[in-house]
């Protein structure tokens, strides 16, 4: 993914989510993936699956059990 895709995504996820601190950032070994951060934290990854002529997004959160003691 180059800059410009990412800051739309990261400008979606932003507005989707009511969230201004979520940042995406690109992961250097895998192009067709960014890290998900909410402030310093990673949240997750985005992937970009290029199908067909189609593109599409998938997000995936981790929640580690221990951080749910948390809340």
């Amino acid at each position: 993914m180059d800059r410009t895709e990412i800051t739309k995504l990261q400008d979606y996820l932003r507005r989707k989510f009511g969230n201004d601190t979520i940042k995406l950032q690109p992961n250097m070994r895998r192009k067709e993936m960014v890290e998900v951060m909410i402030g310093d934290e990673q949240i997750g990854t985005l992937y970009k699956d290029v199908d067909e002529g189609e593109t599409s997004y998938t997000v995936t959160i981790s929640i580690l059990d221990i951080d749910l003691d948390e809340a």
